[in-house]
Parts: structure tokens; C-alpha cells; sequence
């Protein structure tokens, strides 16, 4: 009997296996991977699993039939995408029974019966998966990853396949309409986005921006299912594909020039890694703490349509967003808004960009925004990549354009009509009745012509001189805001502990008042003035449309909160130990008990270890909500007949509405002394100007907030910090007694050129002690 040597044997052996790869094997498992990997390393020769790899990975439908698993998850297997660090040595016990195979044999029949769109098993499949499913056995992705991208060859291998694969993939979902044909298309994608290296070096410049390109053209109810699928990841894995496309939208940004006329928006991977960077904000989205009820009811009576309306219709012109911003289609795919999510699986600010918001010509980008054609992408329908800054200066273009389009409104129905109507949104009010003429005046426009709000607003005192060119209106605003918000008026009750003030249940005024407060937050955003109110949180989550729960008395009313809180993780008996009822107390402006029942015949009714969570929802809801209604509802009228237009809605969050309206109380004075222009004779290293800054520095933080009041009209700081506030410090001739004065409209100190350091502190003191309404011009 003739013997063969065990080399030539094995060698017979790999040249039938690497023939067989290299005709019949299309798509792969986890186990074939395996098997190929272990017969090279005997050999130590990579290059029939590279091919292989490039086979698989470069082809679409290769790719699509590999790594399927056998059956739906289980709900245990959904919990463990979650990704959570198992023991490795678990992972490759289970690693059998956890693969997936697609096919009783390898034979080719096998192979090409289920190829794209020539078989149903694709569609069966898909019948039998959850929105959240896909037939691809993620975790034996991940582990076939792990082998094999600490091979340096093997990886060059998937690199060069997905750059092949990429514009195969772009075609077939822009020209064939290949997912609705087989949505286990979408497998694709789920396994490229598996590759942890996607962010490295190497793909940057030509891989990952392709397959970018390709992923944006997948069509809503694809990038819905990637969402929800994405959405059981662990926050490890979603932070890895967030710094997966952030890092391809940084490098494009800075190895690019960006300006005017080579706009940001015209760079194709750029646009691409933020379509798809949205997918995964919306999946981040959905895998955070959620609260999908608790909505506010909209207003029953709408806002009254302005007179805009009839004009346009005169003019043969029709009017845009009618009915006010828009909203994300995805969003609405996914039925999901960014303001149901109590808090991110990963922090929201992780998707800002700081490097796109340097170089994005917002101008531009607000014009693409408003037009919506398909040629020009605005960073605008991105919002979650903007910072606040970027965003206030889109909803500070939109506000001017509307001051604008009303201006031009008006001069045409003077024209039309022969009347002479005021282009602006003009307020004359006497300083010591103040809020009764506002009061007035804003309600006749409000029923007249709501549109006059969206003027320009421009402030006179009765029997003053001066024209307004914003800071009278800043020096209103701040009136306004000082009387209405003080306690003696009854509007609004004031907690010393935690500083905010809340709507109280039993005013005596009327709800034309709180429409009054609601149209001064409305003018303050639209005006771009910045106001000293203090509210909780869930205000501006009110504002947005969600109903205050018991987690936001954690700051309205924190003694409630942790009162309520222990009750709930009380571990004795509730019904005998506390004898508590659904009938609550609370005390009207007189200090009288008013009780209140929370359920019908609630004084009879104990809270026991079973309906205690029934209890403090309805407690909740009683004083975040029902017990302040009807004020909340006036007040949220007033706010929406100033914003209802406004992309407000669509561009911030209700921690960002708090910003705009009442400014950041982090004051950096050293970002105010880098950006503080000088003018008159003054430059940065002159004298007085060293010692003014040397001054400001060794106030203290009230000082400070007085000297910012004194200059500026407010003591808080603009979105983005104070080194956006561009002040400027003018010579006001030389060293005199006179004391400095500021024009709060131009952000202008006048400051003479005192003799000496300490008569310079002196006279600074003086008049930022003794400055309200004085020496502000």
C-alpha cells in the first residue's frame, strides 16, 4: 500500500479547500471563518481567507446572506446586544450555539437559491423579526471581528472590499430600489458598522465617507429599523459609532478649506456622516430613559391668524410653514420627539461638532433651510450637531427675516389699503405703570393683529427722550420682569431654598397677566434679549409640550420630592405607620389649608404599599400641572403667539429655551477681556486700560454682576459666554470726576482716563452701585 507523506497530504488538502472557496463559498459564517482561519494559521498563509473576504465583503449579495442567524432572538438574546463585558472564555463556549447559519450544506445550489430578490426566504424572514430585529447574528459578527482585525493583512482586506462595496450599495438603493425587494438588505449595514477600526486613519479618506454616501440613500423605514436596532446597544457601543462618523465629519472639516464660497454644505462626505451621525442620535434617542406620555393638550382655541394671510393672498403669494416648523421625518417614522427622552444614553452634547460649527456659514445654511430643495443639505435639519450658539444665530436669522417680511407687509398694505401702520411693534409706557400700559397695549395687538408681534420692538418712556435702539427695550424687559415677578403681586410664589420661582394656584389676577409674562419670554427670545427670570426646569419642558411629572419635583419643590420619594421606598406598612389619605392640604395667599382630592372621595380613601405610586403620580400631576392650569395655559398662549412660527421648537431642547431666555450665570471675564474692542484713543496696552481690567479681576462675583448690569442692561451672560458679547470701551475725555456712563444698546463703556488705579476703582464703584436708571444711555 502506497503511503502519503502528511505534508503532500495536507497540501492536497488546502489547494481542494482554497478551489472549493474559491468557487462555491459566497457568503460566510461564523464557523466557515473560523475554519478557514484555523487551516492558514496551520499553514501560515492568510491569502485564501483574504480572498474569501474580499469576495464576501465587496459583493452585496454576499454580504446580505452571511452571518444569518437560524431563528429570531429571544428577548434574552435582544439584552444581550446591550453589549455588556462578558468573560471571554463564556463568549467562546457559547460561540457554537450562538452562530448563525444560513444553509443545511455548502453546496452552490444552497448559495444561489437566496440570492437578492431571487428567493422568499429573505421576505419569511423578515415576517418573522420585530421592528428592532434584524436576521443577522450580531454577536457572531463581533467575535469574527475580533479574531480577525488584529491581523494586519485581514484588515487591509475588509478596507479594500468596502471601498468596492461601497458604490455597488450607493446604486442599488438610489436607482433599484433594493430594500423594499429583500429589507434583509439592511444586514449590510449592520454588519460594516460592526468593524471597530471604521474610525481609524485608513478609511477616512476614501472608505468610510463611501459607504457614508451609500448609507444616507436608505430609505426612511430602513433608517427607522436601524434606529430601533441600535437602539439596544450599550452606551459603549453607540459612543463607538457616534466617534465612528464625527471623526470623518472632523477630519473633512480640517483638512479642508471652508468659506463662503466652498461651503461646508456642498461637501458631500461631510452631508453623508451627518445624515447617517442621525440615525444613531435618534437610536441613542430610543435607548434612553423615556417618557412617551405625560403631553401637554395644545391650546383649545388657536392662535388667530394674521392679517399677513389676506395680503399674500392679494400679492398671488402663498404662505410657507403655516402651520409653523417642521418636523424630522424620521422622528415622525419613529414616532419618538427628542423631548420625550428624560435623559440620552449617551449625553446629547456628544453630537455637537465643534469643528463643523466654526466653519458653517450660517447665513447660508438658514437660506437651504427655509428654501428645502434636494440640491442644497442645511445643518439646520441636523440640529443635534449644532451647538447653542450656532443654533440661536439661525433662530436670530429667522426671527429678522420675519421683523422684515412684517416691515415690507405693512408698507404694502399702506399701499393697498392707504393706511399708515407702523412698521414695528412700538410700546410707549409710563415707568410707574408699567406692566398696566404693556398689559394693554399687548393685548389689543394680540387680538387685533397678532402678527404686530413679530416687529421689531421698539420701547418708549413716556416724557423721555431717547431712541431705542435696544437697550431701552433691555431696561422694559428688565421692568417688566421686576414687577411681575414680585411676590407682593401674587402671580408667582418665590422658594428661598432653591431660588425659582413657580405659578401660584391661587392668584388673584387675571390670565391676561400670565399671557403678558408668556409674550414678554416670546419678545425677549425674538428680540434677543436676555432676561433675569428664574424658573424650574419643567417649565421649559412645558413649554415644549410635556406635562411635569414627579421627577421634575426634584427641583420645583425638592422638600416635596424627597418626602414623596420615601415614601415610596418606605419598607413598612404605609397604611398604618403613616395614615396618609388621597386627600392633600395645601395653603392659599392667606396662609388658609385648602384641601383637595385626589380621587373621589380621597379623605376616605388610606394610601397603602399598593397604590402608593398611584398617590404621588396624582400628587405630581395636582401640583406640577392641574392646581396652576389655568395660569400655565394663558401663560404657554402668550409664549406660543410670539414662537408659534419659529423653528424655536425644532432647534432646542428645554435646557437650551432656558439659555436663551435667561442667559448663562457662568461669567468668564477673562473670554470678555480677549474679545473687548477699544475705541477713542484707548488700545489694549494702554494705561488705564491694564489697570481697568486689573480692577474688574479683583472684584467680587457681585461686583462683577453689577458691572455687567451697568454695561450691558443684564448681569447674565449671552448664549456661548460672555466672549461672544463684543463690548467696547471708549476714552471719554481725560481724568475728571465725572463718573464712567455705558450706552447698554452698543454694549459701550465710556470711560474717562482717570489719574490713578484707585481713583479709577473708585469711580467704577460708584457708578455700578448707584447706576439703575442712571447713567445707562
Amino acid at each position: 500500500m502506497l503511503s502519503i507523506p502528511t505534508e503532500v497530504y495536507f497540501q492536497v488538502y488546502r489547494d481542494a479547500f482554497q478551489t472549493y472557496n474559491d468557487k462555491y463559498l459566497n457568503y460566510l459564517t461564523e464557523e466557515k471563518v473560523f475554519e478557514i482561519l484555523d487551516i492558514c494559521g496551520e499553514n501560515e498563509d492568510y491569502s485564501p481567507l483574504i480572498r474569501v473576504i474580499g469576495r464576501v465583503f465587496s459583493s452585496a449579495d454576499g454580504l446580505v446572506q452571511s452571518f444569518r442567524r437560524s431563528k429570531p432572538h429571544t428577548k434574552e438574546e435582544l439584552k444581550s446586544l446591550q453589549g455588556k463585558d462578558e468573560d471571554k472564555d463564556e463568549d467562546e463556549k457559547e460561540a457554537a450555539s450562538c452562530s448563525a447559519t444560513a444553509m443545511e450544506d455548502d453546496s452552490p445550489t444552497s448559495s444561489s437559491s437566496s440570492r437578492l430578490g431571487e428567493g422568499s426566504s429573505g421576505e419569511n424572514d423578515v415576517q418573522k423579526l420585530a421592528p428592532d430585529e434584524v436576521s443577522v447574528d450580531i454577536e457572531a459578527v463581533r467575535r469574527v471581528y475580533e479574531r480577525l482585525l488584529s491581523n494586519e493583512k485581514i484588515e487591509a482586506a475588509f478596507l479594500n472590499a468596502l471601498v468596492y462595496l461601497s458604490p455597488n450599495v450607493e446604486c442599488d438603493l438610489t436607482y433599484h430600489n433594493v430594500y423594499s425587494r429583500d429589507p434583509n438588505y439592511l444586514n449590510l449595514f449592520v454588519i460594516v458598522m460592526e468593524n471597530s477600526n471604521l474610525h481609524s486613519p485608513e478609511y477616512l479618506e476614501i472608505a468610510l465617507p463611501q459607504f457614508c454616501k451609500a448609507m444616507s440613500k436608505l430609505p426612511l423605514a430602513a433608517q427607522a429599523k436601524l434606529a430601533r436596532l441600535w437602539s439596544h446597544y450599550s452606551a459603549e457601543q453607540m459612543r463607538r459609532m457616534v466617534e465612528t462618523f464625527q471623526q470623518l465629519i472632523t477630519y473633512k472639516v480640517i483638512s479642508n478649506e471652508f468659506n463662503s464660497r466652498n461651503l461646508v454644505n456642498d461637501d458631500d462626505a461631510v452631508v453623508a456622516a451627518t445624515k447617517c451621525l442621525k440615525i444613531v442620535y435618534y437610536a441613542n434617542v430610543l435607548g434612553g430613559d423615556l417618557d412617551m406620555e405625560h403631553n401637554e393638550e395644545e391650546d383649545e382655541e388657536p392662535i388667530p391668524e394674521s392679517s399677513e394671510l389676506t395680503l399674500q393672498e392679494l400679492l398671488g403669494e402663498e404662505r410657507r410653514n403655516k402651520k409653523g416648523p417642521r418636523v424630522d421625518p424620521l422622528e415622525t417614522e419613529l414616532g419618538i420627539r427628542t423631548n420625550d427622552c428624560r435623559r440620552p444614553l449617551i449625553p446629547f452634547e456628544e453630537f455637537v461638532n465643534e469643528p463643523l460649527n466654526e466653519v458653517l456659514e450660517m447665513d447660508k445654511d438658514y437660506t437651504f433651510f427655509k428654501v428645502e430643495t434636494e440640491n442644497k443639505f442645511s445643518f439646520m435639519t441636523c440640529p443635534f450637531s449644532l451647538n447653542a450658539v450656532t443654533k440661536n444665530l439661525g433662530l436670530y436669522y429667522d426671527n429678522r427675516i420675519r421683523m422684515y417680511s412684517e416691515r415690507r407687509i405693512t408698507v404694502l398694505y399702506s399701499l393697498v389699503q392707504g393706511q399708515q401702520l407702523n412698521p414695528y411693534l412700538r410700546l410707549k409706557v409710563r415707568r410707574d405703570h408699567i406692566i398696566d400700559d404693556a398689559l394693554v397695549r399687548l393685548e389689543m395687538i394680540a387680538m387685533e393683529n397678532p402678527a404686530d408681534l413679530k416687529k421689531q420692538l421698539y420701547v418708549e418712556f413716556e416724557g423721555e427722550q431717547g431712541v431705542d435702539e435696544g437697550g431701552v427695550s433691555k431696561e422694559f424687559f428688565q421692568l417688566v420682569v421686576e414687577e411681575i415677578f414680585n411676590p407682593d403681586i401674587g402671580m408667582f410664589t418665590y422658594d428661598e431654598r432653591t431660588k425659582l420661582f413657580w405659578f401660584n394656584a391661587s392668584s388673584f389676577e387675571n390670565e391676561g397677566q400670565y399671557t403678558l409674562i408668556g409674550i414678554v419670554l416670546g419678545l425677549a427670545i425674538y428680540n434677543n434679549c436676555i432676561l433675569d427670570v428664574h424658573f424650574p426646569m419643567v417649565v421649559y419642558r412645558k413649554l415644549m409640550g410635556k406635562k411635569g411629572t414627579f421627577r421634575d419635583l426634584a427641583d420645583a419643590n425638592p422638600v416635596l420630592y424627597q418626602s414623596l420619594k420615601e415614601l415610596l421606598e418606605y419598607e413598612g406598612s404605609v397604611e398604618e405607620d403613616m395614615m396618609i389619605t388621597f386627600q392633600i392640604s395645601q395653603t392659599d395667599l392667606f396662609g388658609n389649608p385648602l384641601m383637595y382630592d385626589l380621587r373621589e372621595n380621597g379623605d376616605k380613601i388610606p394610601v397603602t404599599n399598593e397604590n402608593r405610586k398611584e398617590f404621588v403620580a396624582q400628587y405630581s400631576e395636582y401640583m406640577l400641572n392641574k392646581s396652576i392650569e389655568k395660569q400655565f395655559k394663558a401663560f404657554r398662549r402668550g409664549f406660543h403667539m410670539v414662537t408659534n412660527e419659529s423653528p424655536l421648537k425644532y432647534l432646542f431642547r428645554p435646557e437650551e429655551i432656558e439659555l436663551l431666555i435667561c442667559g448663562s450665570r457662568n461669567l468668564d471675564f477673562l473670554a470678555l477681556e480677549e474679545t473687548t474692542e477699544y475705541d477713542g484713543g484707548y488700545n489694549r496696552d494702554s494705561r488705564i486700560i491694564k489697570e481697568f481690567w486689573e480692577t474688574l479681576h479683583s472684584f467680587g462675583e457681585e461686583q462683577k454682576r453689577l458691572f455687567l448690569q451697568f454695561t450691558t442692561g443684564t448681569d447674565r451672560a449671552p448664549v456661548g459666554g460672555l466672549g461672544k458679547l463684543k463690548m467696547i470701551i471708549a476714552k471719554n475725555g481725560p481724568d475728571t470726576d465725572r463718573l464712567p456712563t455705558s450706552h447698554t444698546c452698543f454694549n459701550v463703556l465710556l470711560l474717562p482716563e482717570y489719574g490713578s488705579k484707585e481713583k479709577l476703582r473708585e469711580r467704577l464703584l460708584k457708578a455700578i452701585t448707584y447706576a439703575k436708571g442712571f447713567g445707562m444711555l
